[in-house]
């Protein structure tokens, strides 16, 4: 505990003493009441006694358990979930979660696991989601699950495991994800997916194996949510591995670390005999691609193409009429109009993101796409004079554009024209220069989600955001006002039914009290790291239960007068500010203990004056403002010598009127 500081005050003879108290033991941090804890990189070898009986979640990963036994969770009858990552655990005994009958989801990633007792597991009975990641097992058999009935999700990655064949009376009714990841899995038997047959629906994980070989007939009738063959360099094997299999979403992408895979047409042949709705092909080169390439994809929704090495697509491809999703991210396209749009009839998503080479919009390339409701060209260096009109020439279907970080774009009077069922339009980090007086935005009636944040542009006009009645959220993070000052009258005044607005980064200095009168649905307010100081908080008077976040300001001292505006808000940051806690700051600071449910980021919201309290959390001040002994003492000396005077005073100037009579 600090000592006290006294501080005088010479005019009224006051002292202030304050202290603050901090506590530097370790202790886990409380989430949810009595329920939800965290105690990770505590270094502790055991569970505190300070953790209630009733927690439901613990998070005691980085700590050091070498044994867990039956004594070790026995009072933590509630929990439900429980991680102990990195806890150097060698040894589970007989019986350890035999108290844990609600145990729902258990983390062991990373523990090197020597022994397991066959009841280690016997306790729960809802265990639903188990974690062996990185722990040394070479076997499925190590896991005593054989009870688990109700196992849904298994992850078993980064191991020694050379088979995916489960035990007998392995529990799979249920089982939905199964996970071998980064382990020694080369070859796939009949016998290996035969254990596997009640699973329904599941999505198995074989990524990082670099499967050599599959049995024939291995994936006969089976049925899977997804399967991943990431990282497997022979997909000729793949494919011909899984003829007459029913399959979701097939994933066969490889890595930055591997060598590109070309691909020749014959590779696909056994598509043919096989149903696939998604293929991820992600970082695989495509050898002499021809119109025919894709023949057996007939029936594909969802193509991924990303970093494939194209610069175009051939006209007339032949299998995917019916594709409804398709990515053709960092490829090395010039031209938009190289993808031969008209390939795609049935498109409704098409992400090109950050395309390699500087990607030129042209006119109409995309105008056989009337059903796209989707796209995504950030990240792709355009630069354009007129946008974006003629770009996105018969897109009236659009409803979400993605344009951010991109070159400068200018914008002219309705430049979405094309695009009025738009719902959300992303420009962030584009600068855009706006040619017209009026808004380029007016026609988009629809439109729910704006992010302009970074764009640079210029808010002295105020139709600039007209013809946008349906406007929920706009992001201005990083743009810059008039004089830093927005002002009674401005181009927020229109947003009516405006709900979430992020003015962070904009080098604001004031904002006037009537700004924002006619913004009365907002209920998320995002004011941080500006210039503003306390007075600003009088524009959001009107508003009830939002979010308001004004970290990183400039406020320190908050006047009693602005608490009933801050008393009616839902949650409050105001970390990283230079607060005052001093006596001239009392009525706030008593307030804000009174409120700490209101507050985020309790542990950064410092003192910044006085010098002696620097740093020092707001929680933890505890200031007297009252006249202090020393200071009534020296008051009644004062008042006594004042009494005197006045009195002599007075004595002598009767003596002198009664001399002068």
């Amino acid at each position: 505990m600090a000592p006290d500081i006294s501080c005088f005050f010479l005019v009224a003879l006051f002292l202030a003493s304050c202290r603050a108290t901090t506590s530097s033991d370790q202790k886990c941090i409380e989430k949810e009441a009595n329920k939800t804890y965290n105690c990770e990189n505590l270094g502790l070898n055991e569970i505190p006694g300070t953790l209630p009986n009733s927690t439901e979640c613990l998070e005691f990963s980085f700590n050091v358990l070498p044994t867990i036994q039956n004594t070790t969770f026995s009072r933590l009858v509630n929990l439900t979930f429980l991680d102990l990552t990195r806890c150097q655990i060698y040894w589970i005994h007989e019986d350890t979660f035999q108290s844990q009958h609600r145990l729902d989801t258990l983390v062991l990633t990373a523990n090197p696991l020597i022994f397991m007792a066959e009841t280690a597991l016997s306790g729960p009975k809802a265990l639903k989601h188990l974690f062996f990641i990185q722990t040394g097992i070479s076997s499925i058999d190590f896991i005593p699950v054989h009870n688990q009935k109700t196992l849904e999700s298994l992850y078993l990655g980064s191991n020694h495991i050379s088979s995916i064949k489960l035990p007998k009376g392995f529990p799979t009714e249920k089982l939905k994800v199964l996970d071998f990841q980064n382990n020694a899995i080369h070859f796939l038997s009949k016998e290996d997916l035969s254990s596997l047959q009640q699973a329904t629906n599941l999505s198995l994980n074989l990524n990082g194996n670099d499967i050599a070989g599959i049995e024939p007939g291995a994936f006969e009738s089976t049925v899977f949510q997804s399967l991943n063959f990431g990282g497997t360099r022979n997909l000729l094997v793949i494919f011909k591995g899984l003829q007459n299999s029913t399959i979701q979403s097939l994933w066969l992408g490889t890595f930055e670390d591997m060598d590109d895979e070309d691909i020749s047409p014959a590779v696909f042949e056994g598509l043919c005999e096989m149903s696939v709705e998604s293929i991820n092909l992600q970082k695989h080169y495509f050898f002499n691609m021809s119109s025919n390439t894709f023949h057996c994809f007939s029936g594909l929704q969802e193509l991924d193409l990303t970093a494939t090495h194209l610069r175009e697509l051939p006209s007339g491809l032949v299998g995917l009429s019916t594709l409804k999703k398709l990515v053709l991210s960092a490829n090395k396209f010039e031209n938009l109009c190289q993808i031969s749009a008209s390939n795609f009839p049935s498109l409704t998503h098409l992400y090109i993101k950050g395309n390699t080479k500087r990607l030129e919009l042209g006119t109409g390339c995309l105008e056989n796409l009337e059903n796209l409701r989707e796209l995504d060209l950030s990240h792709d260096d355009i630069e354009t004079s007129d946008c974006c009109n003629l770009q996105l020439r018969n897109l009236s279907h659009l409803q979400s554009l993605n344009l951010s970080y991109n070159e400068p774009l200018s914008l002219k009077t309705e430049a979405f024209k094309e695009c009025p069922q738009l719902q959300l339009l992303d420009l962030a980090f584009t600068r855009l220069k706006v040619k017209d007086a009026q808004s380029p935005f007016q026609n988009l009636h629809l439109l729910k989600v704006l992010n302009l944040s970074h764009c640079l542009l210029d808010f002295s006009s105020e139709q600039l955001l007209d013809g946008l009645p349906a406007l929920q959220h706009l992001n201005l993070q990083g743009n810059h006002f008039p004089k830093g000052n927005i002002q009674k009258t401005n181009s927020l005044q229109t947003l009516g039914r405006l709900e979430i607005l992020v003015l962070s980064f904009c080098d604001l200095s004031s904002i006037d009290q009537h700004a924002f009168t006619s913004l009365k649905m907002m209920n998320h307010v995002d004011l941080s790291h500006n210039r503003l100081t306390s007075s600003s908080i009088e524009a959001l008077s009107h508003l009830k239960g939002i979010y308001l976040n004004l970290a990183s300001n400039c406020i320190s001292i908050i006047l009693p007068s602005l608490l009933p505006i801050l008393s009616q808000q839902r949650t409050i940051n105001l970390r990283q500010n230079p607060l005052d806690c001093t006596c001239s700051n009392i009525y706030f600071l008593e307030w804000y203990k009174e409120n700490m449910q209101k507050f985020e980021d309790t542990e950064d919201t410092l003192c910044a004056n006085p010098p002696l309290l620097r740093g020092v959390r707001l929680s933890d001040v505890t200031l007297s403002c009252s006249m202090a002994a020393v200071g009534i003492f020296f008051l009644i000396v004062f008042l006594l010598v004042f009494a005197i005077l006045l009195i002599f005073a007075v004595k002598y100037f009767l003596r002198w009127k009664y001399q002068h009579i």
